[in-house]
């Protein structure tokens, strides 16, 4: 059996300027600094909630 984990794939597409502080830690927290900077993370229930909590600044794809 593997144990093979998924990933997703995660942009940042809009700048967090303006936005509020813990909506901006929740960007750094995805390891996302500047515009256009994508992560590979693995697809857990904490990565899910930060990018439902800031999906207005992130575009999510499969990776």
């Amino acid at each position: 059996m593997t144990t093979e984990k998924k990933h997703v794939k995660v942009t940042l597409v809009r700048s967090p300027i303006g936005t509020r502080e813990s909506h901006r830690a929740t960007v750094r927290g995805l390891g996302l600094g500047k515009m256009n900077s994508s992560r590979v993370l693995v697809d857990t229930p904490e990565v899910r909630g930060m990018i439902r909590k800031v999906s207005y600044l992130v575009a999510v794809s499969e990776a």
